[in-house]
């Protein structure tokens, strides 16, 4: 008899907690499933975004890969170009498409929509590598626009990955600074730095040598 009060009691025990938490509970499972279908939901339009996103930037590689890339074909690359950065603007695809826009803008001539695809990567991206890629090619931008100096400091956020194609171009800059000395330890950098890692590096030795010639001349 004892045996069952002991049973009764845990069971009344068992209904009052469950009246006075059961409504809560099946509150933090209803919320708890909500959760996991939210995080899935989330997931799966993430992986939607990125297929479209990847969908474009193929269209938008085999549109520029063409030999006769006509008015028309630039154009719709414009187009695209502002759909995967309007539309995907924080995926890897946006940084790749400001970066491929860049390169039309200077064969096009226009250096403006070139600078400002490559200051949207500076300042938008949350990856180094593509970061530091926009930074090297903007610093050539600076180079061949004659400033030299902006060149140099847009150089200084170049990471490591980067850092003899980051010294060729302070060399580069620091040759059109008249700063032969500095020129030459640059470039020599960059050779030493392509050769630790294995990367190709062209055109570095000949503007030593032709540095050598040009001081021969002096």
């Amino acid at each position: 008899m004892a045996e069952l009060r002991t049973e009764e009691e845990q069971l009344e025990a068992i209904k009052r907690w469950w009246k006075e938490n059961g409504t809560s509970l099946i509150a933090g499972v209803a919320i708890a499933a909500a959760g996991v279908f939210g995080w899935n939901t989330w997931q799966d339009y993430q992986a939607g975004e990125a297929e479209a996103a990847s969908m474009r930037y193929q269209q938008l590689v085999d549109l520029t890969g063409r030999d006769d890339l006509n008015d028309d074909a630039r154009r719709r690359a414009g187009e695209l170009v502002t759909e995967i950065t309007d539309q995907h603007g924080q995926t890897l695809y946006a940084d790749l498409a400001r970066l491929l826009d860049a390169r039309l803008a200077i064969g096009a001539g226009d250096r403006p929509r070139a600078r400002a695809a490559l200051e949207a990567v500076i300042e938008g991206s949350e990856r180094d590598y593509l970061e530091g890629l926009a930074r090297l090619r903007l610093a050539r931008l600076q180079l061949a626009e004659g400033n030299a100096e902006t060149a140099l400091t847009t150089l200084e956020g170049v990471p490591e990955t980067l850092a003899a194609q980051r010294a060729e171009t302070v060399g580069d800059a620091q040759h059109a600074l008249g700063r032969p000395d500095q020129a030459r330890e640059a470039w020599s950098e960059a050779l030493s730095l392509a050769e630790q890692h294995n990367q190709p590096l062209y055109g570095v030795q000949l503007k030593l040598d032709d540095l050598g010639t040009e001081e021969a001349t002096l």
